[in-house]
């Protein structure tokens, strides 16, 4: 008998030491068939043989790093440091509080730290309070009609019917991350937080390199429309003299209205760059995020106008400055904590859930305890074993997903030293242009002042004045325009280092942080992170600009702006042939002492209420000269 018993026992444990290995099979084998990672292709400058897991042997880093000699960097520089005047400054203080874009890149980064709130919940127990009332009919006829026709807890009496149902339970329900799965998608989400928080710095370096480029656009305009002023000037000036040839019977009609001509024509063009100032302003208002009105601005010197001097660090300072970069470093963390979640659903997954409350088909019984007491609980364990389609599809969108973000980080790296390159390349070329044009617009102002007098002595004809003085123009033009590109080229530069990126400071997300802070601060649950203040403040006796259009005060469309008629002949005609002083900021000067030295800028003028009117039409026709006579 004892010998049966044993028999007994040991096919029991053989019984169970084989539902134990079936089971450990039924809970292995599906995470033994997962597709393998591809591997990502090597970058830029990298061969092909390059393991992404190693030290990289080499480099082939661009020659304005492998010759920098010195650390510094020109995006440790704050705003106020880098742009010295104060009006621009201001103009960018007002930008990073008003721009409509920024606020919805700031609530973009509160949507993504909702979203750890949502996936840090999913590894965290619930208990979620539950009740109902219910009614229950039975038939008589049935086991169950008969058997509760009594009321057992009072004799003589019949239980209702139907037969009422109260409950009054809470739900437990937790998911176990024993897999780290939930875990690894609360990290994904923190890192889509930071790469969130990291495009709206970006945009901040976007948005101060365009608040600068079209402030200094509105300083070149202004040089333009001084630059047609003094244009127009020389033109009457030529006109008067062919006037006067005419009435000494030395010359024609011809030379008179060539002249009359090239005065109306840069009239015109003078109200064409008018309507490039209205642009240039609106396009800073529109970045700043207020009406259209006159944006103030400096006057002065606008060729010699040097910015603070450039200087490009170590490669991995551009690595550490650009937002972008960082915006697409966090990507990449956050897709290979996705492939490691979607991963983990080939695992086998457990729920747990429970309840215990009070039921009783009568109020008064309802908390009477033990006699009312429920308790419940169960253990689930599912496993992916058959069809398992949409785990691997899904599985295989986040390996593809990843090698996206691999390659878009690759790409930003690679366009960040190109841009960087580009615009270091143009500030040179540029600056090495101006200094060639000096010295070509100061030949042009001497042949303007020799083909004048040559003109007046009747020994040079008139298309020679004609053309000098156009030429004279057009030097002076693009002089100025290559100066607005340099120091466009500046600014991008600036921006490409990572300059602004401090303004806006990445704080910890919410979810993340303390207990105690988190309740410390439970009544305001966004980010309200204000930015670093750029500069100081405007003192309160400074004139604040107007913030509505009607404090700027239109001119009369019909009415004909003095500057643009053609003056009254002068009393007499200058005889030795000299020009009106050259524009200011053409002459040739010396080079400043060194390249950090500050252009110091005298105090702007009262600004002038042309500058945002409404262009006044051409002249009427009854004001130009008489043709000349038909010929018969």
């Amino acid at each position: 008998m004892s010998y049966l018993a044993s028999l007994w026992d040991a096919k029991l444990k053989q019984r169970g030491v084989a539902v134990a290995i079936a089971c450990g099979l039924l809970l292995v084998l599906p995470s033994c068939g997962i597709p393998s990672l591809r591997n990502p292709k090597p970058g830029p400058g990298a061969l092909a043989s390059y393991d992404l897991r190693k030290a990289d042997p080499g480099s082939d880093l661009p020659p304005v790093f492998e010759a920098a000699d010195s650390s510094e960097n020109s995006a440790a520089l704050r705003v106020e440091e880098f742009f010295s005047d104060a009006k621009l400054v201001d103009l960018m203080r007002q930008s990073v509080g008003g721009n409509q874009e920024l606020r919805i890149l700031t609530e973009n980064v509160q949507i993504a730290s909702n979203e750890i709130i949502s996936r840090k919940g999913a590894y965290l127990p619930s208990l979620s309070p539950g009740g109902g009332i219910g009614i229950d009919k039975t038939s008589l006829f049935t086991l169950d009609g008969v058997t509760i026709r009594d009321d057992p807890f009072a004799v003589g009496r019949f239980l209702p019917d139907p037969i009422p149902n109260f409950i009054l339970a809470p739900l437990f329900f937790w998911t176990p991350d024993i897999w780290w799965q939930l875990h690894n998608a609360r990290d994904a989400a923190v890192m889509r937080y930071y790469a969130a928080a990291e495009n709206r710095n970006f945009f901040v370096t976007r948005l101060i390199a365009d608040v600068a480029n079209n402030y200094y656009l509105l300083m070149a305009l202004d040089q333009r429309i001084e630059i047609l002023d003094q244009t127009i000037e020389i033109m009457e000036q030529s006109l008067e003299m062919a006037k006067t040839v005419k009435e000494g019977a030395r010359g024609t009609e011809l030379p008179v209205q060539r002249f009359l001509a090239e005065v109306r024509r840069n009239q015109s063009e003078k109200q064409i760059v008018r309507q490039d100032i209205v642009e240039a302003e609106n396009r800073i208002n529109y970045f700043l995020g207020r009406n259209p009105q006159r944006v103030e601005r400096m006057t002065g010197d606008f060729i010699d106008l040097e910015l603070h001097a450039l200087s490009v660090g170590v490669p991995a300072e551009l690595l550490r400055n650009r937002p972008d970069i960082r915006q697409a470093e966090r990507e990449l963390t956050a897709a290979g904590l996705d492939v490691k979640v979607a991963r983990k659903r080939f695992y086998p997954q457990g729920f747990i859930n429970a309840t215990v409350g009070y039921q009783a088909f009568n109020p008064g019984y309802l908390f009477i305890t033990p006699e009312s007491l429920i308790a419940g609980a169960a253990g689930n364990l599912l496993v992916p074993f058959i069809n398992r389609k949409a785990i691997k599809a899904d599985y295989l969108t986040a390996d593809a997903r990843q090698l996206q973000a691999v390659y878009t980080y690759q790409r930003v790296v690679l366009n960040a030293f190109v841009e960087l390159v580009n615009r270091l390349a143009k500030v040179e070329n540029y600056r090495s242009s101006i200094a060639i044009k000096r010295q070509q617009l100061a030949a042009l102002e001497e042949s303007v002042r020799v083909a004048m007098q040559l003109f007046q002595f009747a020994r040079a004809d008139y298309v020679d004045v004609l053309f000098a003085q156009r030429d004279l123009r057009d030097a002076r033009t693009v002089l100025v325009e290559t100066k607005q590109q340099e120091l466009a080229a500046v600014i991008e530069t600036y921006q490409a280092l990572g300059g602004g990126n401090y303004l806006f400071p990445i704080p910890v997300p919410r979810p993340m942080q303390p207990f105690w802070e988190r309740f410390r601060t439970h009544k305001t649950p966004a980010l309200q992170v204000p930015p670093v203040p750029i500069g100081e403040p405007p003192t309160p006796s400074a004139p604040l600009p107007p913030m509505s259009p009607a404090a700027e005060p239109f001119t009369n469309p019909l009415g004909q702006p003095p500057g643009d008629q053609i003056p009254a002949p002068p009393p007499a005609t200058p005889m030795d042939g000299d020009l009106p002083a050259p524009l200011g900021g053409m002459e040739e000067k010396p080079p400043a002492s060194s390249p950090t030295d500050r252009i110091t800028i005298p105090p702007p003028s009262p600004p002038s209420t042309d500058r945002i009117s409404i262009p006044p039409p051409s002249p009427p026709a009854d004001a130009l000269p008489d043709p000349l006579p038909e010929r018969n």
